[in-house]
């Protein structure tokens, strides 16, 4: 193997294929980036045998080949090099490669390639098309409530629903639920549902953020693997198999208080208030008042503990309905908090029993649903 390409070109490449390098693991393989010519191009490829992201680099090919090397030493060393022209080389006997940039020289061991695991290939139509910027906005959202306790494997995944223009993401952990509808790019004529590992939903996530062409994506038959693609990424991920809660049935059809409130404001109250909290089993009490009382329109959020004292911040509302008090997990509380960024938040409560509602002042398109704790008021 000879060619020549661009530290730049070879960085970038490098910095996306890393998202699926594990830090630890049972087959030390996978801990090599993979490295072949391929069409005039330099294509990178890693995996922890969950998700695998591949990318091309464009170069200039003088002989074919493909080496296995240490993904993060390689990713470490071209970042370090100067933005010049670098070339790589191995000998046909030689499982390491050689590094040359303007006055630097490294080499590099690595192992077999053969000895990299295969990857899959999902041999599958295009099953829809998102704007990327859509997909990230949604995966964000909806990833802070999927489960990271691998008990229940299913909650760890993110169910995925597509129909007609429409697609739909769903994550909950038991104690939470996030829900998000969007819009396909091109109408697809059958339904699909399917659950996506929220920490490869992530890796994406982080892949694309920089991205403004739409992602596509694919589905093997057996609803077992499915593929993302960019124009010159593509990532492969094993699906989660299991059976989804019934989510719909988990958001409250009706309410008996609403709140408006800043979400600037309610974000730094929450914040204040889970300093004293987290000696006090992170609890955080919500109490509405409603107009016509002593403090009208106002959400007053407390928290308190026994070491270390307590905390009141009081937020000026607009509130419908009844006086209304709840208890939330400040971390989940938080959490919502952060992934909402319109100016705006409501707050739907019934009852300090019953799960509160959390949503985008004038978006139907995500709601978040938090299970109350039970507390001494």
């Amino acid at each position: 193997m000879r060619l020549l390409c661009l530290q730049e070109n070879l960085n970038k490449g490098l910095s996306i294929v890393s998202r699926a390098v594990p830090a630890r693991t049972t087959l030390p393989v996978t801990q090599n980036v993979l490295i072949t010519t391929d069409n005039g191009k330099i294509k990178l490829v890693t995996t922890n045998l969950e998700i695998a992201i591949s990318t091309w680099v464009g170069a200039q090919i003088e002989d074919g080949g493909s080496v296995a090397v240490p993904a993060k030493l390689l990713s470490e060393l071209v970042s370090s090099l100067p933005s010049e022209q670098i070339s790589i080389s191995n000998s046909n006997n030689s499982t390491g490669i050689e590094i040359n940039c303007d006055k630097f020289n490294s080499q590099v061991n690595g192992t077999n390639p053969d000895d990299f695991p295969p990857i899959p290939t999902v041999n599958a139509d295009v099953v829809a098309t998102i704007d990327s910027k859509v997909f990230q906005d949604a995966i964000t959202r909806v990833s802070v409530a999927a489960a990271t306790d691998e008990s229940r494997p299913v909650l760890t995944g993110i169910k995925m629903e597509l129909d007609g223009d429409n697609f739909t993401l769903a994550g909950a952990d038991g104690f939470r639920l996030a829900v998000f509808k969007g819009k396909l790019l091109e109408k697809i004529s059958e339904k699909y549902d399917f659950i996506l590992p929220s920490r490869s939903l992530q890796e994406i996530n982080r892949i694309i953020v920089d991205q403004d062409e739409p992602i596509t994506f694919s589905v093997t038959p057996s609803k077992n693997q499915a593929m993302f693609k960019l124009s010159n990424v593509e990532i492969v991920t094993q699906l989660v198999q299991g059976t989804f809660p019934n989510y719909s049935q988990l958001i409250p059809e009706s309410f008996q208080t609403r709140t408006e409130v800043p979400v600037e404001e309610f974000q730094r109250a929450a914040k204040t208030a889970s300093v004293f909290a987290r000696d006090g089993s992170g609890i955080l009490r919500l109490h509405i008042n409603s107009p016509g009382n002593e403090n009208p329109e106002k959400l007053s959020i407390l928290s308190r503990s026994e070491e270390v004292g307590e905390n009141e911040s009081q937020i000026e509302a607009k509130v419908e309905g009844e006086d209304s008090k709840i208890a939330f997990n400040s971390k989940y509380l938080t959490d919502v908090l952060s992934v909402i960024k319109e100016e705006k938040v409501v707050i739907e409560t019934t009852s300090p029993s019953s799960p509160g509602v959390i949503k985008p002042l004038g978006q139907e398109n995500y709601i978040h649903v938090v299970m109350p704790m039970f507390v001494q008021w």
